[in-house]
């Protein structure tokens, strides 16, 4: 299994390439693109270490945990904004998601999670992708789903570099690990629970994604593209039917 410094470094160099590639596909302005590039760079990274929050304890759960209390707050402040919250309703929130995450989150995977169980899953990537769409806000939907897209990629990132580190190589000869297969998995041949507890949550998150532009136009993140046809402002005369002579 890669350790921390090998998955921090290579989803972090992942996500440089992530960041480059949205610069030539996303169509926005020049300052909001070079921004939200950046910040898909820094999810991808992020996301890199996100899987080993089933560690139980340690480095990864403590730094994981400690960042993403810290950075999804600040992800969140646009879209209280554009909820009307006031400057002190925000701030309130953002202690709650902090306090949250820092504690309670943290508290469950340490309880409730065992290490290459279904969180190193790919269903668990496209999880963390939802969730990143459902949390990043802003008026782009091409922007919000290339930062989610940043994030599944980060995870996916990780579970690859644990399928690769399950192979050994002796000489001329391939050796297999026993771990070799639980990090890209759909399914956790060792607890029913965990599968429909995974595909269950996975279920919800799509439905909320999927109905979240709809909520965000009614917010005004996403207005309608459609142009609506000018109303002329004349009548236009109604045409008589011909009068019929005797």
């Amino acid at each position: 299994m890669a350790d921390f410094n090998t998955h921090i470094s290579t989803s972090t160099a992942v996500g440089v390439g992530v960041g480059f590639a949205g610069y030539f596909l996303l169509d926005t302005p020049e300052p909001n693109r070079i921004i939200s590039c950046m910040l898909g760079a820094g999810l991808c990274s992020l996301a890199g270490i996100l899987p080993d929050l089933d560690s139980g304890s340690g480095r990864p759960l403590r730094e994981t945990s400690n960042v993403l209390a810290a950075v999804v707050p600040m992800l969140m402040v646009d879209r209280w904004q554009h909820m009307g919250l006031s400057a002190e309703a925000i701030a309130l929130a953002g202690a709650l998601v902090y306090i949250t995450i820092r504690f309670g989150v943290a508290e469950i995977f340490k309880r409730y999670t065992v290490h290459r169980g279904m969180w190193h899953s790919i269903p668990a990537a496209i999880s963390c992708g939802l969730l990143a769409f459902i949390v990043v806000s802003g008026e782009n939907l091409d922007v919000r789903i290339f930062k989610s897209a940043a994030v599944f990629i980060g995870f996916m990132v990780h579970l690859i570099l644990d399928e690769i580190w399950s192979v050994q190589w002796q000489g001329a000869r391939i050796r297999f690990k026993s771990s070799f297969g639980t990090a890209i998995k759909f399914w956790y041949g060792k607890s029913l629970w965990s599968n429909v507890s995974t595909y269950s949550k996975l279920i919800v998150l799509v439905v909320v994604a999927v109905g979240d532009p709809i909520m965000m136009e009614h917010y005004r993140f996403h207005p309608h593209h459609q142009e609506t046809e000018a109303v002329p402002t004349q009548q236009i005369a109604t045409e008589q039917p011909p009068l019929i002579q005797r």
